[in-house]
Order: C-alpha cells, then sequence, then structure tokens
C-alpha cells in the first residue's frame, strides 16, 4: 500500500467512525427520548433514560474529539495540493466546530441537571424544571443549526482539494460543493424560516450523500499515488 494510499485510507476510516457515533445525539436519541412541544414526557423520558441520554453526550464529546483527527488526517493527505487550503479545512472543518461540539454539552448537561432535580434546584417546582430542561434542549438544537454553517463551508475547499489533486476522482469534489451548499440552506432554512425545514431536508439529503461517497472512496479506493505530482488544472 502507498503512503497516500495509506494516508487516504485513515482518514476514510476517522470519517466512517464519525458517520457512525454522530446520528447517535443528532438523531436517534432526540426521535426516541424527545416529545414535541410537551417538556413533562420529555423529561420523564430522558429520567427514566438517563444512561441512554448521558451515552449520547458521550458521543457528542467523542466525536468532537475526533473531528480533530480527521482534518488533520486529511490536511497530511492534501497539504500537497495547496496548503492554505488543507489549513482553511482544519479549521472550518475542525477547530469551529469541534469548539461548538464541546460548548453545546453544557446545553445537555444543564438539561439533565434540571431533570433529575439537584437539591439546589428545590426552589422550582417539577413542571418549572422540565419547561427548562426543554428549553436547554432546544438551546442545543439550536446550536446545531449555527454549526450546519461549518458543516457546509469546510466542504468548499476539501471540494476545490479534490478535484485540483488528481489522486481522487473530480465527480467526488463536485459532490462536495452540492453537499455544501445544501448544509448551508438547512442552516439558513432553520434561522429564518424554521417552520421549512422538514421540507428543505427531505430535498437535500441526496445532496448530503456527497460526504458519504468521500468517505467510502477514502476507506475502500484510496487514493492513486502516481497521479500526486501531475500537475493540476
Amino acid at each position: 500500500m502507498t503512503v497516500i494510499s495509506k494516508n487516504a485510507r485513515v482518514a476514510g476510516f476517522l470519517y466512517l467512525l464519525l458517520v457512525i457515533a454522530g446520528p447517535l445525539r443528532l438523531i436517534y436519541i432526540p426521535s426516541t427520548l424527545f416529545v414535541r412541544g410537551n417538556a413533562t414526557a420529555t423529561a420523564n423520558n430522558i429520567a427514566a433514560h438517563e444512561s441512554m441520554f448521558r451515552l449520547g453526550i458521550a458521543s457528542d464529546l467523542f466525536c468532537g474529539t475526533l473531528l480533530i483527527f480527521l482534518v488533520l488526517a486529511l490536511y497530511r493527505l492534501f497539504k500537497g495540493v495547496d496548503k492554505n487550503l488543507a489549513v482553511l479545512v482544519v479549521i472550518l472543518g475542525g477547530v469551529m466546530p469541534a469548539a461548538l461540539y464541546f460548548f453545546n454539552l453544557l446545553n445537555d448537561f444543564a438539561a439533565l441537571m434540571l431533570v433529575r432535580g439537584a437539591d439546589f434546584l428545590s426552589a422550582f417546582d417539577k413542571p418549572q424544571r422540565d419547561a427548562l430542561a426543554m428549553l436547554f434542549l432546544r438551546l442545543h438544537g439550536q446550536e446545531i443549526v449555527a454549526a450546519e454553517i461549518f458543516w457546509g463551508l469546510w466542504l468548499f475547499p476539501l471540494a476545490i482539494l479534490v478535484y485540483r489533486s488528481r489522486f481522487l476522482p473530480r465527480f467526488l469534489g463536485v459532490w462536495l460543493v452540492i453537499n455544501g451548499f445544501a448544509y448551508l440552506a438547512l442552516s439558513f432554512t432553520g434561522l429564518l424560516l424554521p417552520q421549512y425545514e422538514d421540507v428543505v431536508s427531505s430535498i437535500a439529503f441526496p445532496a448530503q450523500l456527497g460526504e458519504v461517497a468521500f468517505m467510502l472512496w477514502l476507506l475502500v479506493m484510496g487514493a492513486k499515488e502516481q497521479a500526486v505530482n501531475a500537475p493540476a488544472s
């Protein structure tokens, strides 16, 4: 296995771990435990399945940490194509989203403390604590909407690197650009027109498979060593 192909597969493996772990807190736990518009039912579900909720917190912490290693692996893979763009991938795709992951943990910890009803929260009755817990869960969701801006922006320099690299197929670069626009559309819809968020999400879903295709290509196919030194057009 060539060095560049090994770097590609390492990046693909880290990407796969992120794809596996990410949906736990992002999709599974909200769909399983949260009841829209019912703070009491949501709080009761979290209290009854506290271990699952804590696992979601741990998965966010894992994803935030893993993201740093992923972008560093991508930096090693693409620094020979364009070092400035590779650095931009690290900042937009790793440093900023990872920071948001870590900050967003505070909202989940606050919700959990309210649901458990710590002694110093005795000044609030249960309906008040449930409402506050729902507030922090909503804040968690809104921070994800904001984070989608970075989920989209980092794909643009990454797409250019893929397109110029010559050791990965160019259609992946094009797909990543479309994927980036899809994330931006989701973020701005969630911020400005939240009533249409579900509709836009359904439309944008095929475009979001660009990252999955990129990850699978890195993991399975690797990269072509002989094209690294070819001049980029």
